[in-house]
């Protein structure tokens, strides 16, 4: 039990983190294997390639669910607690309804890709392997929405759904003291 806690809690972060080492490891032996051998590895610039583009879309998760995705909170914040409720939410179904969007179109793509397989030109595995992050970023993306808002509800709906209370109460006295 306290083992799929920490996953769910850092989840994101061991993939990235696996993901980022390997783009370091792929080219620095390409770097090595051009500059001291003279010779050409073929397989680091698809490993880096796949391994960033998973690092990325692991990283907006990760973004989601600790809220540092792209918005303005101190904009949000500064508004009446009931209108910045408002955008957020109307922000948030917006991105949801794209995520749920992006799932439909990313699982029409795996399709493809299961009935005609693909291999990559270096590596000769299956394309449909690595592109299933398509479906697990936006799948995860959606969830750790989602999972913003039970937290926020769980913990008494105060202030704007993921900041956390200590930041909604420095902003509001910052507000107070401006005035």
């Amino acid at each position: 039990m306290k083992a799929l806690k920490w996953l769910e809690q850092h989840f994101e972060e061991l993939i990235c983190c696996v993901c980022l080492s390997i783009i370091a490891v792929s080219v620095f032996a390409q770097v090595v294997a051009r500059y001291v051998f003279q010779i050409a590895l073929h397989w680091t610039e698809e490993t880096a390639a796949m391994c960033m583009v998973w690092a990325v879309y692991m990283g907006a998760s990760l973004c989601v669910r600790e809220r540092f995705h792209i918005r303005i909170m101190v904009a949000v914040a500064s508004l009446p607690t009931s209108f910045g409720r408002i955008v957020i939410f109307i922000a948030d179904i917006l991105w949801a309804f794209f995520c749920v969007f992006m799932i439909r179109v990313s699982w029409d793509y795996l399709v493809i890709f299961w009935r005609f397989p693909e291999t990559s030109p270096s590596l000769g595995i299956n394309q449909f392997y690595p592109q299933t992050i398509l479906v697990i970023g936006y799948g995860l993306m959606l969830i750790r929405l989602i999972q913003t808002y039970f937290e926020w509800w769980r913990d008494g709906a105060d202030g704007l759904p993921g900041m956390l209370a200590e930041e909604w109460e420095e902003t509001t006295k910052d507000q107070e003291q401006s005035l």
